[in-house]
């Protein structure tokens, strides 16, 4: 049986947090929006074994990410051949540091970009990760290694000034 007010705690505690992380692991608002939209209704349908998970947060998170990246998969060749160039809009209220941030972590691959905002915006350690990734411990490892080493070359890279003469 469903525990409505449990999972609406629940939801109120994580949602956000949920949102900010699935945004940075997969770079587009909106999708992160809709996926976890969609995890969070899966765990209600399921909400008696998802809440005694180790982490419900965790299931919802991962959930989250598989639909994103199951979305993605499906609309790739429509996005290529309707993709527009986006770098001259203008988002206000947003830092320079953000911007850069999240415009090296779309430079990174998704693993590494995964690895990354799992380790160091929600905190996970490479055993958490690896249990929720699936992957070895020592692969989260080297994702983590290359992932900043290619994190830190986006974000140290700068365009070389020019002296005007006039």
């Amino acid at each position: 049986m469903r525990n409505a007010h449990e999972f609406d705690d629940f939801y109120t505690a994580s949602s956000r947090r949920v949102l900010g992380q699935v945004y940075a692991m997969i770079g587009n608002h909106a999708e992160a929006e809709d996926a976890v939209a969609e995890a969070y209704l899966r765990a209600w349908d399921r909400w008696s074994r998802v809440r005694e998970c180790d982490s419900p947060e965790a299931w919802v998170r991962r959930v989250a990410y598989r639909i994103a990246v199951s979305a993605w998969r499906k609309a790739a060749n429509r996005l290529r051949a309707h993709r527009r160039d986006t770098t001259s809009e203008q988002v206000d209220a947003i830092s320079p540091d953000h911007v850069a941030l999240v415009k090296a972590l779309r430079q990174i691959s998704a693993d590494q970009r995964r690895v990354i905002v799992l380790h160091h915006l929600v905190g996970l350690s490479v055993a958490e990760i690896a249990t929720e990734t699936g992957a070895s411990p020592n692969t989260v490892k080297t994702w983590l290694a290359r992932g900043r080493r290619a994190l830190a070359d986006h974000l140290t890279s700068v365009e070389p000034y020019v002296m005007d003469g006039g």
